[in-house]
């Protein structure tokens, strides 16, 4: 009986889900002392180094402090949350702007075929077939809606 407890015990500890963090690990109110016009020495001062940085058109730099937390069940892995804090800086290094993007302000991209999706071209192949050439409009039917 114990070898069935043991297996069953296996079992659903397969099943559990397991939370995995990943990144930066936002310390509490560390965005809310975030002010502009501060420095790049300051924002560093209060959130530590950033995850990635980026130069822009030598318009001033950007730093950003990126979370992520997955969700790991039997081998699917989702990822349940992401947050991306971003702050630009001035010529003169000091904050222009700052904000904080979850998971909902993003888009997903189709990494296998390097593409995202553009609005307007996701018609479908009747669409297509029915829109023909350029410039062609539909008949009375369909309400020149295509």
């Amino acid at each position: 009986m114990s070898i069935a407890a043991a297996g069953m015990a296996l079992f659903l500890a397969g099943c559990s889900p397991e939370v995995e963090h990943r990144g930066y690990v936002p310390k509490p109110g560390a965005f809310n002392q975030i002010t502009t016009g501060m420095s790049k020495l300051e924002v560093e001062g209060i959130l530590g180094t950033p995850s990635t940085t980026a130069s822009v058109q030598f318009k001033g730099d950007s730093f950003y402090y990126i979370t992520s937390i997955t969700t790991s069940k039997a081998f699917l892995t989702e990822e349940t949350q992401r947050e991306v804090i971003a702050i630009r800086f001035d010529e003169a290094g000091l904050v222009r702007s700052f904000a904080q993007y979850g998971l909902e302000d993003g888009r997903v991209i189709d990494v296998n075929t390097r593409q995202s999706p553009v609005y307007g071209e996701d018609t479908s192949l009747i669409t297509a077939l029915l829109r023909g050439a350029k410039g062609t409009q539909t008949g009375p039917m369909l309400q020149r809606k295509l």
